[in-house]
C-alpha cells in the first residue's frame, strides 16, 4: 500500500529565493475557509493584524490582540496546505525588549505552527529582527506606512514624500534587510522610493500601495473581493463585489422567509416521500402492425 505524498509548504528559503524573479503573491486570511479558498493561489498567506478592523470593526489595528492572532493564525494553518503562512505581531507584543519579542515570537511558532512573524519597524527594529533571526524565528519586515505607528506618524496618509521622509524609509528598509528579514512589506510609499528600495535591498519586497516594481504584491483579500465596506483605498483593485452579492441573496433569503416560500417541504426532515406514479403497462405489439389481418 502505498503511502500519501504530503503537500510540500513554501518556505521562508522560497520567498527569499523569489528576489528578482517571479512575483510573489500574498493576500490576507484570517479564517481557515478563506485559507482554503486561497491556497492554490498564492505563495504567501498574512495572518494581518488587519483583522481587528476587518472582522471585530475595530477602528485601528492597535487593540489586537495576541491570543486573537493565534486563534486565527491556527485556523488558516488549519484551512491551508501549500502556502507559507506568515503571523502578524501585534501592538504591544514585541517592542519593549528583543527578550520581549522572543518570547511572543517564540510561542507563536509554537502553538500556530506557522512559517515565521512579521514586525513592523526599521531601524530601530533592527537589533530585534537580528536577535530572533539568530534565534531561528525567521522575520518578515515592514516599512513605509506603519498602521501600529499612525498615533505619531499622522494617520494612515503615503509615506516618502519629502527627501527627509524618503530618506529615513530608505535607511530604514536596508536595517531591516541587514538585520536578517527574509523579505519585507513596502506599504503605502510613493512608487519612486518603493522602486529604490526595491532595486537597493537584497531580499524581496512586498508591496502594498507600493510599485509595481516590487519582488511581490499583497492586498486585505475582503479588499480584493468587496467584502469591507464601501471606501476603496486608492491601490486596491477590486477583482469582485461579493458584499453586494451577499447582501441580494440576504434580502432574497428574507423576503423567501416572510412569504413562507422557505424553507419548502423538501427542505424538512420525516417528509413522506411522494408516491411515484405506477408506470404504463407495455403492450406487445402485433407481428404486422398497421396491416390487417389475411383470410
Amino acid at each position: 500500500m502505498s503511502t500519501p505524498t504530503r503537500t510540500r509548504r513554501t518556505t521562508v528559503i522560497d520567498i527569499t529565493a523569489r528576489k528578482g524573479g517571479e512575483p510573489v503573491v500574498c493576500l490576507t486570511a484570517y479564517t481557515a475557509l478563506t485559507a482554503v479558498l486561497l491556497d492554490d493561489h498564492v505563495d504567501l498567506l498574512l495572518v494581518g493584524d488587519s483583522l481587528g478592523m476587518v472582522l471585530y470593526g475595530l477602528d485601528d489595528t492597535l487593540a489586537v490582540t495576541l491570543d486573537m492572532m493565534v486563534a486565527h493564525g491556527c485556523a488558516v494553518m488549519r484551512g491551508s496546505e501549500k502556502a507559507c503562512v506568515i503571523l502578524d505581531m501585534p501592538f504591544g507584543s514585541y517592542q519593549e525588549s528583543r527578550e520581549q519579542a522572543f518570547r511572543n515570537c517564540a510561542r507563536v511558532m509554537k502553538e500556530v505552527g506557522c512559517a515565521g512573524v512579521k514586525l513592523e519597524g526599521g531601524a530601530e527594529m533592527a537589533e530585534t529582527i537580528r536577535f530572533l533571526t539568530e534565534r531561528g524565528i525567521p522575520v518578515l519586515g515592514h516599512v513605509g506606512l506603519k498602521p501600529q505607528s499612525v498615533n505619531i506618524t499622522g494617520g494612515f496618509r503615503s509615506r516618502g514624500k519629502s527627501d527627509r521622509e524618503a530618506t529615513a524609509i530608505l535607511a530604514d528598509a536596508v536595517a531591516v534587510a541587514d538585520a536578517g528579514a527574509f523579505a519585507m512589506v513596502v506599504e503605502g510609499t510613493v512608487e519612486p522610493l518603493s522602486r529604490e528600495i526595491t532595486e537597493t535591498v537584497a531580499v524581496p519586497t512586498i508591496g502594498i500601495g507600493a510599485s509595481p516594481a516590487c519582488d511581490g504584491q499583497i492586498l486585505v483579500t475582503e479588499d480584493l473581493v468587496g467584502l469591507f465596506g464601501q471606501f476603496k483605498p486608492k491601490f486596491v483593485k477590486r477583482y469582485a463585489e461579493m458584499g453586494g452579492m451577499i447582501s441580494k441573496a440576504a434580502a432574497t433569503y428574507a423576503r423567501d422567509v416572510k412569504a413562507r416560500r422557505f424553507p419548502g417541504l423538501e427542505h424538512c426532515f420525516g417528509v413522506p416521500a411522494k408516491a411515484k406514479p405506477k408506470p404504463k403497462p407495455k403492450t406487445k405489439p402485433t407481428a404486422n402492425p398497421g396491416r390487417p389481418d389475411k383470410g
